[in-house]
């Protein structure tokens, strides 16, 4: 494999959430992460995202607004076309839908569709045929890719985080509070977050949004727990609090009810120094390292009985994962060997 020279990256993101975003998406953190990194490593980055974006590089607005609008999704289809056939790009490196590259698929530019959330097996068969091998895949753990592996060429790329927004924590009081951190919905687990707490005798800070549809769900089973003493809620937070909430915690908790396909939000605790307690589902034990950097549990009772085992995770651990494996240059130098890998087979 050759040396890489500097690229010129074409760069989509779905149009709904600016790159970055003021609170919540994660995919948008990652484009953000990224672009910033390629371009202060000397490459020319164009990015396709929601008009109100403002990361590295070049801003191609989206016109369509909407993932779900078969209008917008031509309309956005034919944005990246028009783009791609006058333009040298070097690669096409999409995070948005696959169809967004449906009339691109046949040219010979290099193509990586890296997923963040769950895979079609039908989408990845038809952008391989399609594409003639010039699109390959990447996800961002090897739960998600399991089912898919023998369809199409594929690579694994964790996300990550920028380890200067996150101050690590050597310590913390003993009776420092838990923290759940995310949106405050059943699958996310914000109420067995409480009971983790009530049956350990801790405190638990809850903080994220409440999405409308999830709101009476909120009112009957977690609303009725929260005293301001023993469960707080902080309600949506932005950079700066999540900082705070994650760095000042004895322990991050992540009682999901869904297979989690990474979870940057565990990455961004360990970052602060802080460990995560988390259930047995999706991606969860390839980002803790169990009884290293938290404890990976099968169960409610395990995770109770995983806060009183806390003092023997060293705060420090947990930052030196997040450094060696989910860092902003973990990212994009992954990236980049997937790029070459992409180039050199053109």
């Amino acid at each position: 494999m050759g040396a890489i020279g500097a690229l010129n990256i074409a760069i989509t993101a779905d149009p709904e959430i600016a790159v970055p975003p003021k609170l919540y998406g994660g995919i948008e953190r990652i484009i953000d992460l990224l672009a910033h990194g390629l371009a202060r490593r000397g490459h020319q980055v164009t990015l396709f995202a929601h008009p109100e974006s403002n990361t590295a590089g070049r801003l191609v607005p989206w016109l369509g607004r909407s993932s779900a609008s078969y209008q917008d999704t031509a309309r956005n289809a034919q944005v990246l076309w028009q783009q791609v056939r006058s333009e040298r790009f070097d690669l096409v490196h999409s995070f948005s839908r696959i169809a967004y590259m449906t009339p691109i698929l046949p040219l010979r530019v290099p193509k990586l569709m890296t997923y963040q959330r769950e895979i079609s097996p039908r989408s990845v068969r038809l952008g391989h045929g399609l594409s003639r091998g010039t699109l390959q895949f990447s996800a961002i753990s090897r739960w998600m890719m399991q089912p898919v592996r023998r369809l199409g060429r594929w690579h694994l790329v964790p996300n990550g985080v920028a380890l200067d927004t996150y101050t690590f924590r050597a310590d913390v009081p003993d009776d420092a509070p838990l923290a759940f951190l995310g949106r405050v919905e059943e699958i996310k687990g914000p109420h067995l977050a409480i009971q983790v707490a009530k049956a350990a005798n801790a405190k638990l800070i809850i903080a994220g949004n409440v999405p409308t549809e999830h709101r009476a769900w909120f009112e009957q089973h977690v609303a009725p727990h929260i005293d301001g003493r023993q469960i707080r809620y902080l309600g949506p937070v932005d950079d700066r609090q999540k900082n705070d909430l994650l760095g000042s915690a004895r322990a991050f908790l992540m009682p999901i009810l869904w297979e989690e396909p990474f979870g940057i939000v565990m990455a961004e605790a360990m970052a602060c120094g802080t460990p995560v307690l988390g259930l047995n589902r999706g991606a969860v034990p390839e980002v803790v390292e169990d009884g290293v950097t938290g404890f990976v549990a099968d169960d409610l009772a395990g995770l109770v009985a995983s806060v009183g085992r806390l003092k023997a995770i060293d705060r420090r651990a947990c930052r030196e994962r997040v450094e060696r494996m989910f860092s902003e240059a973990a990212v994009v130098e992954g990236y980049l060997r997937v790029y070459q890998k992409l180039i050199d087979r053109r």
